[in-house]
């Protein structure tokens, strides 16, 4: 058996078992591209509020937040979003099942808009993730998915090589390289088949690629270890909490928002983190609240985790980058700045492969090329589901049916 035909049965071997789970992960792909366009223009008249006269007051961010806990009584808020655009409401998030959006002048609680389009993107996410497993079945779908994407990456390599033409045709390259209109049955399959093939592939190999690298430890420390960064724990470094004095309580939330602005003059959105960050020493208690901790000989005394806050800039470059600012919660002193620049190498490759993934780095473009080549792969899976049926079952068909009477 040559070298060609190998790859071809480990080619058809690998499409017919990872098929199924391929296609799903491609066409939920293809769902989430425009997540964040869809629920925005969805919701474009609830983010939008209509500023009172020049020059008036804003409510405290403090009060806000307490507005939205009345609209969700159950659960603690985990984080406050603030924009410097006036118009904007404030959203006050309750981890990832809610997100309450509050006018500042007037503390009314805005209802959200999409919420339908919400749930559709939550089981979108759920599926192409974890299989639409949930609960302690998660890990079980996503060591799935983690397979499957990384079949389709040879699928997409392998499919190259059986492409590369024997013979440099005119009439052959035409036949790979565009639709043929009158193509009909196993000829039909078969030009679909490697004409979209051929076009999405660079971009299903970036797809697959970066998937491999956020679905396997391994394959993410590999990043980090061939670009000569050191590779990150399994959890960030915990960052000291600061006792509480006697007699002061910690800064509230419009102190370090305003603080934070100081810091960042050019920011244009800042999340302010209510709990502390998960692996960081934090717990389930909004700024401001203190929990105890043991001293040395074992007598309690109050601490509180540092406030963190996630900044987007105004013409930041790349366009994903993000700057995290560390401040003491008492005196609002800059403790860190953690922004794009400031990574290691091995960080920042890091981060262009998470948004590499979604398309998310290049803009709406690249969102758009990501987007038709997981639509293209689902019918990469259709038609070579189409071909493999054709080439097993219908030639046996053919074979054992009557021959026709002369």
């Amino acid at each position: 058996m040559t070298v060609r035909k190998s790859i071809f049965w480990l080619h058809l071997a690998a499409g017919l078992t990872a098929g199924l789970v391929v296609a799903v992960m491609a066409f939920t792909g293809t769902a989430l591209a425009f997540e964040h366009e869809i629920i925005a223009r969805a919701e474009r008249d609830t983010l939008r509020v209509t500023p009172p006269p020049p020059n008036a007051p804003r409510l405290p961010v403090s009060d806000l937040i307490k507005h939205a806990r009345l609209a969700e009584p159950a659960t603690r808020p985990t984080a406050v979003t603030v924009s410097s655009d006036p118009t904007q409401v404030v959203q006050v998030a309750f981890g990832r099942e809610a997100t309450v959006y509050v006018d500042p002048y007037s503390g009314a609680i805005r209802e959200p808009g999409a919420k339908k389009w919400r749930a559709f993107f939550r089981a979108m996410e759920g599926w192409h993730r974890f299989l639409g497993r949930s609960g302690d079945q998660r890990a079980w779908g996503k060591a799935v998915t983690g397979a499957c994407n990384a079949a389709c990456l040879f699928l997409v390599l392998s499919g190259l090589v059986l492409w590369w033409p024997r013979k440099w045709r005119t009439k052959g390259l035409k036949r790979s390289l565009w639709f043929l209109r009158d193509a009909t049955g196993r000829a039909r399959d078969w030009n679909w088949h490697n004409v979209i093939g051929f076009w999405s592939a660079p971009i299903l190999i970036v797809l697959t690629a970066t998937g491999v690298v956020m679905s396997y430890r391994w394959a993410n420390d590999l990043v980090y270890r061939a670009t000569g960064s050191p590779v990150p724990g399994q959890q960030a470094p915990a960052l000291a909490s600061a006792k509480v004095p006697a007699t002061e309580g910690p800064l509230g939330p419009d102190a370090l928002l305003a603080a934070a602005t100081q810091f960042s003059p050019r920011a244009e959105v800042i999340t302010l983190l209510l709990s502390g960050p998960r692996g960081q020493g934090g717990d389930s208690r909004p700024a401001g609240e203190t929990r105890p901790a043991a001293g040395p000989t074992g007598e309690k005394h109050p601490v509180t985790p540092p406030a963190v806050m996630m900044v987007m800039e105004s013409g930041s470059w790349p366009l994903f980058a993000r700057t995290t600012l560390t401040l003491d919660p008492f005196s609002a002193e800059l403790l860190k700045r953690d922004g794009y620049a400031d990574g290691s190498l091995g960080r920042r490759v890091r981060t262009w492969i998470r948004f590499l993934h979604t398309g998310e780095a290049l803009g709406p473009v690249g969102k758009l090329l990501a987007a038709l080549a997981s639509f293209g792969a689902c019918f990469l899976v259709y038609t070579g589901f189409a071909l493999s049926w054709r080439r097993f079952f219908l030639k046996k068909e053919e074979k054992s049916a009557p021959a026709p009477a002369a």
